[in-house]
């Protein structure tokens, strides 16, 4: 069960593009087709889970079960933007108490049938993280929001409520794309393009941000950048590498300092 508090009043704000929404809805049967559209997502698992895990272990947040197939239980994550649970699952698998948080509700009704065909118990909830701030303020061990902050135009808007979710010394995992001219005529023009990996319209180069803007705007809500990494996509053989470029897509993971009040 979810812990309420309501320390934070929603102020009505609300960062979901209605048009993202509606680009999302198209290929909604694609999210579980790993060899599809998604592919390049459900691929980046293989990255973004250890990813998730390394940073709660060294921030703190695990140590008896580091090694065991349950490493994260009794962590609470809620996943931002959880589409169609590709990241969800897997995260629930290790044992976390994951609540999956997605602005449109056909995809979460899609997420909350796929899990109870896999026997997994997750949380799913149709909302925008702004009304689900106002009622889980200070709640979760861990936020995760991958691959969502190049579809949001008020970033901080977005973040300041991503980090209203968490507990004080909680991390914050983010990935995404930077606003660089490389990540454009790769990530953009080819990927969508040229390729097809990704329909035409997925992304647009002005909602882009660079790790250093990011690692301000976390700064500014009382977050310190523990890790950066850039992280490469080889469309031949659809896997994900670790690599310390970030011009086109990488990772993040910050932490919440805990007030001295």
């Amino acid at each position: 069960m979810l812990k309420r508090s309501f320390r934070f009043h929603n102020t009505g704000a609300n960062t979901v593009d209605k048009k993202e929404i509606d680009h999302f809805q198209n290929f909604l049967e694609e999210w579980w087709n790993e060899f599809g559209s998604m592919k390049a997502l459900h691929s980046m698992n293989k990255l973004r889970v250890p990813f998730i895990r390394d940073g709660l272990v060294n921030s703190g947040r695990i140590r008896d079960k580091i090694k065991t197939p349950t490493a994260l239980e009794g962590v609470s994550l809620l996943d931002v933007g959880c589409g169609g649970g590709i990241l969800s699952e897997p995260l629930a698998r290790l044992g976390c108490n994951v609540t999956g948080l997605d602005a449109n509700p056909n995809a979460i009704e899609l997420a909350k049938h796929h899990s109870e065909k896999q026997g997994l118990k997750i949380n799913y909830a149709a909302s925008s993280v702004e009304e689900h701030a106002s009622q889980y303020f200070e709640t979760y061990d861990a936020v995760v929001a991958s691959e969502v902050l190049e579809h949001v135009t008020q970033k901080n808007e977005f973040v300041d409520a991503c980090i209203k979710c968490l507990k004080p010394n909680g991390s914050i995992f983010i990935t995404t794309i930077s606003k660089t001219n490389l990540a454009y005529f790769l990530g953009i023009l080819v990927s969508e393009n040229v390729l097809r990996l990704l329909p035409r319209g997925t992304h647009q180069f002005e909602k882009l941000i660079e790790p250093s803007r990011l690692q301000r705007i976390l700064e500014d809500y009382d977050c310190r950048t523990e890790l950066i990494h850039g992280m490469c996509y080889n469309f031949l053989t659809n896997t994900w590498h670790w690599c310390p470029d970030t011009s086109i897509n990488y990772a993040l993971h910050a932490v919440k300092i805990k007030s001295e009040d």
